[in-house]
Formats: C-alpha cells, structure tokens, sequence
C-alpha cells in the first residue's frame, strides 16, 4: 500500500531516527446466548493506522482512520511533534532501541475454516443446541454459551526497510452450567482460552458431550461440601487452572516494562529485578518455563511482533533459576540486554504498542508420569481443575487463587467433590513447591484472550500451558 512509503519517507524527512506504520484492520464477532434467548450478537470492524516516531530518545504516536496523503503526512506530523516535545520534557532519561535487522515477509494464522465465513445462524443452531442439552437437566437452572471470533489484518513498514503483511486470529468458545440446590448455586464452565485457529476447532470439540458433562458436574459441585479451615496441604493442578497461576505469578512478573517501573501507577512492578538474572531461584529444578512466540496455535503467534521483530522461543526460567524477561526494543535496552525477544503489541490501530507476556507455558516432566499415578503418589491433597478468582499483589509476589472444580484426594485416591476451596501462597514458595509434573502426553494450551494492562487499558492476547502438576505443602482451605 502506497501509505506505507510514503508515511515513511515523511518521517525520515523530518529527521525521525526511526518511525514504523502500523495500519490494521480489526474485525471482532461476540455472541452471548443465555439459556434459550440469543441476548447479543455484534460484529464490529475497526480500521485505521498508528505511525510511532522516535526522536531524541522518545517516542511520538499518533493514529487516524482516514486514508488519504494529506491525512497520513498530518499524523506523522503529529507523532514527530510529540516525540520531538517528550525529548525536549525528559531530557536526563533518554530511550535507547535495541539493534534489528529489516524484514520482508507474510504470516497467517493457518486456518481451514474462517469462522467469519461461517454463517451466524449456523452458530446460533449449534450455540442453541448445546444450552437446550444442559438445561435437560433437572437442577441447572442457567446455560450460557459466549462465542468471540477475532481478526487482525496488519500491514506494517519502518524506516528500517521492514515490509511486514500479517493475519493473525483466533476463536474462543465458552460454555457454562449453574445449578442451585438447597440454597446455594454453583456454576462449572467449560473454556480452553481461546485458540488460534478456524471453525475446525469447534467442529472438534464436540460441544454437546461437552455441555452435558459440565452440567452433570455443576450438579456434583452444588451438593459437594467444602474444606473447612486452611491448612498446610498437597495440591495437583491441571493445565486449565494452572494457565491463569502461571499467567499472574510468572507471566507478569518478568515483562520487563513492570520490572522496570513503567507500569508501577497502574498495574504494579515486580520482585523479579534484573539483580537476579540467573542467580534467584525462582522455582524447584523441575520448573522450565519457555516463552514462545512461534507456538502453533499460540494467542501470541503473530510471525512479528509490532516493533517489527521476529517470534522467538527462550527459556524465561531455566531448571527453577530466573533467566530472562519478556521484552522489546526499548525496554531491553534498560538492562543492556542488546536485542528484543519481540513483545511489543498493540490491541487495535489507535493503540501504542507495548511490552505484553508472550505465549508462556511449563515444560513437561521428562520422565513417565500420568496424572493417575500422580494422585496415587499423593496421601492428602486437593486436585484442582479449571480456574477461579485470584487475587495477588502489587509486586506479584502474595497470591489467593481459587478453582473450578475440586476433589479431596486421601491416600491416593479421589474420595468426594469439594466446592468454595481457596489456596494460598507467594513466589517463590510456590513453584519451589512443585516436585512432580506430569510428562509431555498430558501437556495442553491454555489461551487467554483478555489480558488487561496499560493507560489507556489495552487487552491483548498469549498461551500457556501446561501438564499436570504437584505443589507440596501449601495453604489450602475453605472459603465462605
């Protein structure tokens, strides 16, 4: 597109030491069906550009819908302004950008069936049917089924001669069961997070097998009893749960932007300070985490990140030790780091890029383990599976999380259903409590689809994922 040079060549000429376009196209479909009455059903499509300029060791963003020359030289104007006027305001603190080569290249989210291709009274039929199948059970008295298809249609150029053309999507399906009984209500969902690929996946998923199981364990859960008071217990946590645990108290933690104290007035910083590159021990020797921007079907995987720097793959923690961040151009340059592990993204046109986690998962165990034989391993504990509340602190070190569904586990066995559990505990004391993980075949994704940070907010999107795992001697209890 001809905008692309020409809002680059303009930045150049008004003496920008870099600048990059970011034009997108952003086409969004919700549908929300409660019981058997379809409350909403929106699609909306934004479509505009972004151009940065960095200037005097600041950047200037500025972003338009309209496309015309006049209207493209005007906001690289604008950002030029904005930068040049930062750089003249903080002139002691001054941004460096670490060393990128260009590029030119094309990356799709692989689909068989575009699920914008899909007509919306086929997902209507579908969507009505999976309710009608949870609501024939006697005691569930709600069913909810939210459907979210996303596109982001991006052409992006820098002064660096980079010329970037990228589709990224994904489709995220979530249904959920609520039961009362006796005077309590409780709900089981079903929700992998949201997965980058076509309308296959939902073809796959079998969603009325599905909604009749969640159904059947609303109604275990509702008449389950809880805990009673907090003690020192096992936990074994499956994939699904332990995608938000790992989200809160890993994936935060080491985006190097909170690290730094940028997002210290908003969404806290970290405990995990570049003084303990490679030396703090962050969790047990078995605890690997990976970023991965290259992921199959990864919420992150978009071929390049918005600072027009590759996907990668890098261990964030390395046998329990803390090896590395999360980071971009600007931010990698703080600590000397000397290159970007490409984390930089914006959520729609009028948004500034900015250091969000990657697609970050735990590595497997190496040896042989099923999740049975991990249960028969365990004299007294709770399994927990799907995720809850959670609450944790500023620094992401104290944390509360609660869970989906629960069992008691009582000499190797599953002995009842639990509901209203709570556990408690802080980094690092949690993952050095981890000393089993079960092996690679039991390893899924889990995507997260609404990750809020930043000022204005943005919500961006990354997987994790996991096997099944063990955390010893951790504060577990009932809630009210």
């Amino acid at each position: 597109m001809k905008y692309l040079d020409l809002a680059m060549n303009a930045a150049s000429s008004l003496g920008a030491e870099y600048a990059d376009i970011r034009i997108q196209k952003t086409t969004d479909q919700v549908i929300y069906l409660r019981n058997l009455s379809l409350k909403s059903a929106n699609t909306s499509v934004l479509n505009g550009y972004g151009i940065r300029v960095f200037f005097g060791g600041a950047w200037g963003f500025a972003h338009n819908n309209v496309f015309s020359d006049e209207a493209v030289l005007a906001t690289v104007k604008k950002a030029f302004d904005i930068a040049k006027l930062s750089a003249s305001v903080n002139k002691k603190k001054k941004l460096r950008l670490a060393p990128e080569r260009s590029y030119i290249a094309t990356c799709k989210t692989p689909v068989c069936i575009d699920p914008f291709d899909v007509p919306l009274s086929e997902k209507v039929d579908l969507m009505m049917e999976v309710n009608r199948s949870m609501l024939a059970y006697e005691g569930i008295k709600q069913a909810v089924f939210y459907l979210i298809a996303h596109k982001d249609e991006k052409l992006f150029a820098s002064t660096l001669g980079t010329r970037l053309d990228l589709t990224s999507q994904f489709i995220d399906p979530m249904i959920i069961a609520t039961a009362i009984h006796d005077g309590d209500s409780q709900s089981r969902t079903f929700d992998e997070g949201g997965r980058a690929v076509g309308w296959e996946w939902i073809q796959s998923l079998n969603l009325i097998e599905k909604a009749k199981q969640i159904a059947q364990e609303a109604l275990i859960k509702v008449k389950a009893e809880s805990l009673g008071p907090e003690t020192r217990r096992t936990l074994i946590l499956d994939p699904n749960h332990l995608g938000l645990t790992m989200h809160e108290s890993v994936g935060h933690p080491t985006e190097l932007d909170r690290v730094l104290g940028w997002e210290a007035d908003y969404a806290g910083v970290s405990f995990a300070t570049p003084e303990k590159l490679k030396n703090f021990r962050y969790g047990s020797e078995i605890v690997n985490f990976v970023g991965d921007n290259t992921l199959p079907e990864g919420l992150a995987t978009h071929g390049f990140d918005d600072d027009g720097v590759p996907g990668q793959k890098w261990h964030i923690i390395k046998d329990g030790i803390l090896n590395e961040y999360g980071s971009t151009r600007d931010t990698a340059m703080e600590i000397d780091l000397g290159y970007s592990r490409g984390c930089n993204r914006a959520t729609y046109y009028y948004d500034q890029p900015i250091n969000r986690i990657p697609n970050l998962y735990l590595l497997p165990g190496t040896k042989p383990l099923t999740p049975a034989e991990l249960i028969a391993d365990t004299e007294d504990g709770v399994y927990i599976q799907g995720r809850g509340s959670f609450s944790i602190d500023q620094h992401r070190v104290n944390f509360q999380f609660g869970g989906d569904y629960f069992w008691e586990i009582k000499n190797g066995k599953l002995i009842r259903p639990l509901k209203k559990i709570l556990y408690k505990s802080s980094n690092p004391e949690f993952w050095n409590s981890c000393d089993a993980i079960c092996d690679e075949r039991f390893w899924s994704p889990f995507g997260v689809v609404n990750c809020g940070k930043g000022q204005p907010s943005q919500s961006a999107r990354m997987t994790h994922g996991s096997a099944p795992a063990r955390f010893r001697n951790i504060r577990v209890g009932g809630s009210q």
